[in-house]
């Protein structure tokens, strides 16, 4: 049995989408699932399964039992340990100046086609390195309205193909 880490987009956003995480975890259990932990109110949802397939199966499941059409974005944990073992130096430091975000994505774009199409980043704002099929990325907290990528993956054509969480997230997610 492997652990997994499912990462459920646009859920629980100025009470859109809304799933309370005690009926999710049961959900998830239901499904047969085993060791179903939730974090914040977002989501982020640790578990051990059987199947190397679970994607489907939840959002399936969410559909059904919420009547919601939720991406889901599922990763073993320990290929996110990995990830995180591999992340730049720059990224998910306690500096409270900068926001430190993992971006995942859900569409069959590569992390280099997202880049592409959210464009150049802000010179001196933000900070961005691919890897794998993830992309970091860190912004200035005080200047995130002046910064490209904060814009671009808000909106219509990339926000759709991608679910972001904070360094701190997926850091406490993995432990």
């Amino acid at each position: 049995m492997d652990k997994y880490v499912a990462f459920l987009r646009g859920i629980n956003i100025s009470g859109k989408n809304k799933i309370i995480m005690s009926d999710l975890k049961s959900e998830f259990e239901e499904l047969g699932f085993s060791e179903v932990s939730t974090y914040l109110n977002s989501g982020n949802i640790a578990f051990s399964s059987e199947t190397d397939n679970a994607k489907p199966i939840i959002e399936k499941m969410i559909k059904d039992k919420f009547d919601l059409e939720v991406p889901v974005y599922v990763i073993r944990m320990d290929y996110l340990k990995d990830i995180l073992a591999h992340s730049p130096d720059w990224w998910g430091l306690d500096n409270k100046e900068k926001y430190h975000n993992l971006i995942f994505i859900l569409s069959s774009d590569t992390p280099e086609d997202i880049y592409a199409l959210i464009g150049e980043l802000s010179e001196g704002l933000e900070t961005a390195q691919i890897y794998k099929d993830v992309i970091f990325w860190s912004f200035d907290r005080k200047a995130y309205q002046k910064c490209n990528w904060w814009k671009k993956t808000a909106s219509v054509g990339v926000a759709e193909k991608l679910t972001i969480r904070t360094a701190n997230t997926i850091k406490k997610v993995c432990k």
